[in-house]
């Protein structure tokens, strides 16, 4: 990975831009590569003047992206003329920002309403221009292509009895599947920097909502919008923080969701669906996605991608934690649940099993361009009728001492007398350390057995 030797200067702060992440950032959208502007903090109240630079690619693997298909309707270039809009902002520096944010990018959010300072956003792209999939299709695990490698990761959401797998590879390029599952009306999102893949509802206050890519990166992490309010939402929390959903703190529904193995989804679930490379018009796909970007980005050594907030030293920034929210967030780093593949636990007053499976490919290459296995975990309630069951692992996989059920990874009861029980799914998700914990700094970490409280 490339680091930059040199500074993107705006107004009187300068920010530091990993080139190799950025690059691939704009060549994964189908962008050019000629210019970066942070939204950001200035202390004039003149729209921000970018300075342009010349990128080098990260590697001859991103050299042939096939080119992007043109942008949504709901993009708009950052060369339109937009009418100089005057904003009531007593901060020059806001100000500046919100005039940059309506004047160049084109956005018509509400930017009065907001439970952030806008100086914290990024913006790097225009909207959508790394292209969510609006009309997704699907293949039947029967009928499933070829590329599919049994270990690498896909996200699996399952809403009565309509299981569907999304895969990391398609994720990386795409970043949000706007879907209805079980018909409920679900958006799948992922952000490559964070290593985070989180499902919501996307539905509100009865309104159908769609989301899209904003362009624009808040310590690191993807910033969604919404076409019927343009308002802005932390991808980590749900959270919307500009617009009009920020007026009353909107908070979208987390679902259960969780990255398995697609060998394990598609043992799992034989009636399921998986969703297909979007192709273009003449039956090609628009990415390399058997070549996924941001190779090497997962090294302990890597420094986060404009993540310019302290790292919490508890854990290695780019440490896989599996979290669980809460009144007390916890978080269990991959390394232990390695060493405890059957881990039962209380968080918060609830009852919960992890299973965590070894040998999931990561969503990303290693610096030598090879998948590397880093493992996968799925988490679900203890608590069965009037029963809390205590799992652990024996001779035949795993099973529970009260019954002697056998359970599979995805929490279904596959023999023994409670055979055909599914597990409640707990929400739950895995992000890189210095991600979570930006957010949820209060967060307990549990390193080993005698952390446990189950």
């Amino acid at each position: 990975m490339y680091y930059m030797d040199q500074f993107v200067q705006i107004g009187r702060r300068t920010r530091f831009i990993g080139i190799g992440v950025l690059t691939v950032l704009i060549i994964a959208c189908g962008g050019t590569t000629d210019e970066v502007v942070p939204a950001a903090s200035t202390s004039t109240p003149e729209p921000t003047v970018t300075q342009t630079q010349s990128l080098p690619p990260t590697s001859t693997a991103l050299a042939t992206v096939v080119a992007a298909e043109e942008p949504t309707a709901t993009s708009q270039p950052a060369s339109e003329a937009r009418e100089v809009i005057v904003l009531p902002f007593e901060d020059e520096a806001e100000r500046a920002v919100a005039l940059e944010l309506k004047e160049r990018w084109g956005w018509d959010t509400n930017l009065n309403e907001r439970t952030i300072q806008l100086t914290e956003l990024f913006v790097i792209l225009s909207k959508d221009l790394i292209i969510p999939v609006d009309h997704p299709t699907f293949a039947s695990v029967e009928n499933a292509p070829d590329y599919m490698l049994p270990r690498e990761p896909v996200v699996a959401v399952v809403i009565d009895g309509d299981a569907r797998a999304y895969p990391l590879a398609m994720l990386m390029w795409h970043e949000i599947v706007n879907d209805t599952v079980g018909g409920v009306p679900v958006t799948v999102t992922f952000c490559p920097l964070c290593n985070t893949s989180i499902t919501f509802e996307r539905v509100v206050n009865g309104q159908e909502l769609t989301f899209g890519t904003s362009g624009m990166l808040r310590r690191s992490d993807l910033v969604m919008w919404d076409r019927q309010s343009q308002s802005l939402w932390q991808q980590i929390t749900g959270n919307a923080i500009v617009g009009d959903f920020a007026a009353d703190k909107t908070v979208l529904k987390q679902l259960p969701s969780a990255i398995i193995a697609w060998e394990t989804f598609a043992e799992s679930y034989p009636e399921g669906k998986l969703l297909k490379r979007v192709r273009n018009s003449v039956g090609m796909p628009i990415r390399e996605y058997e070549n996924p970007p941001y190779a090497g980005y997962d090294n302990v050594d890597s420094q986060p991608f404009l993540f310019l907030d302290p790292v919490d030293d508890r854990l290695v920034a780019t440490s896989r934690v599996l979290t669980i929210d809460g009144e007390t967030p916890v978080a269990y780093p991959f390394t232990f649940l390695e060493e405890t593949p059957v881990l039962n636990d209380s968080v918060n007053g609830e009852d919960i099993v992890a299973f965590f499976e070894n040998g999931t490919f990561s969503a990303f290459f290693n610096e030598a361009f090879v998948h590397q296995p880093v493992g996968s975990v799925t988490v679900f309630s203890r608590n069965v009728g009037n029963q809390t069951l205590t799992f652990e692992l024996s001779d035949t996989g795993i099973t529970d001492v009260e019954t002697e059920s056998d359970w599979n990874l995805v929490g279904t009861a596959i023999g023994g007398e409670l055979e055909g029980t599914q597990l409640k799914p707990v929400v739950h998700a895995n992000h890189f350390w210095f991600s979570w914990a930006v957010f949820k700094p209060e967060t307990q970490i549990r390193h080993s057995s005698d952390d446990l409280s189950g």
